[in-house]
């Protein structure tokens, strides 16, 4: 079987991908179009493994990782899902509170590659919390595009509600100092975005690649907000431009950057559409931006 290196794959074929990871076409269409680049060695088989998340390999803190303190916790929506299970992680050094993260997954549960990153928040000397969105599904199934079907049967409002609770939770935790952020991907990227127009004591939002809230609910934002956007994701980029013009008009906290020559969801290292350069430049600010705003 050829070898499958990234710069051999047409922008075409990613753009397809991400119309099938955000449920835009079915997974039997998304077969078919991409049979149409399984050319010159290359097979549907192959191209959809090199598609497909790394779940294994690409985890960067495992979940026994003896520097942390991790547990699943749950806590109550009642405004949501009721009971929401989650991952709790804090660093085993730590000595005094921590200011909180809520980690929010994309539109398909918490996932593994989730949790690592609620984990490296963590370990970057935070309390984080990721909450599992599919809690009232029965969680995450353990694959994704099972987790994609599960999500769309929730009302994502109702979701937002669960992240809410998440924020109100870990913000009365004993171990947090009362100033918590959040991040977000994708999905997640909306629910940061919401979560600064709802709720006035929020700390600090980074939206990464994410929906924007409604112009007319800008005026509600008080948290400083962080926002990366990847250069080639014209579909969320749309909104971009009456967003920041809504931000500036109500003389928001904010700073955004678009990075260039990546796509959406270029932050996630369990998949090829991973930039490490542009992935780490904006994990580093994030981290700066919240050890700043959350102490």
């Amino acid at each position: 079987m050829k070898e499958i290196k990234k710069e051999d794959i047409k922008q075409e074929v990613f753009d397809l991908y991400d119309d099938y990871a955000h449920n835009r076409v079915n997974r039997r269409d998304f077969l078919q179009r991409l049979s149409l680049f399984a050319v010159g060695g290359l097979t549907v088989t192959s191209l959809m493994s090199f598609l497909s998340p790394d779940y294994i390999d690409a985890i960067q803190i495992k979940k026994d990782d003896s520097r942390l303190q991790s547990d699943s916790i749950s806590y109550n929506s009642p405004k949501g899902g009721g009971q929401i299970k989650g991952l709790l992680s804090r660093p085993v050094s730590a000595k005094g509170k921590l200011g909180g993260i809520i980690v929010v997954h994309e539109n398909r549960g918490l996932n593994p590659h989730i949790e690592d990153v609620s984990r490296r928040a963590a370990l970057a000397g935070f309390i984080s919390l990721a909450p599992d969105a599919l809690t009232p599904l029965g969680g995450y199934p353990g694959n994704d595009d099972d987790g994609r079907t599960m999500q769309s049967k929730r009302n994502r409002d109702e979701m937002l509600e669960d992240f809410i609770a998440a924020y109100e939770y870990l913000k009365h935790h004993k171990d947090c100092n009362g100033k918590v952020g959040v991040i977000g991907f994708c999905f997640g990227g909306w629910i940061s975005n919401m979560m600064a127009v709802r709720i006035p004591d929020l700390a600090a939002s980074v939206p990464f690649y994410g929906g924007q809230p409604p112009v007319t609910d800008v005026p509600k934002i008080k948290a400083p907000l962080l926002i990366h956007y990847a250069e080639l994701d014209t579909r969320v980029n749309e909104g971009w431009p009456a967003y920041e013009a809504a931000l500036k008009e109500h003389k928001k906290s904010y700073e955004a950057f678009i990075y260039p020559q990546v796509n959406h969801g270029f932050h996630n290292d369990t998949t090829p559409r991973y930039d490490k350069a542009a992935a780490e430049l904006a994990w580093s600010r994030t981290i700066e931006f919240f050890k700043k705003k959350l102490g």
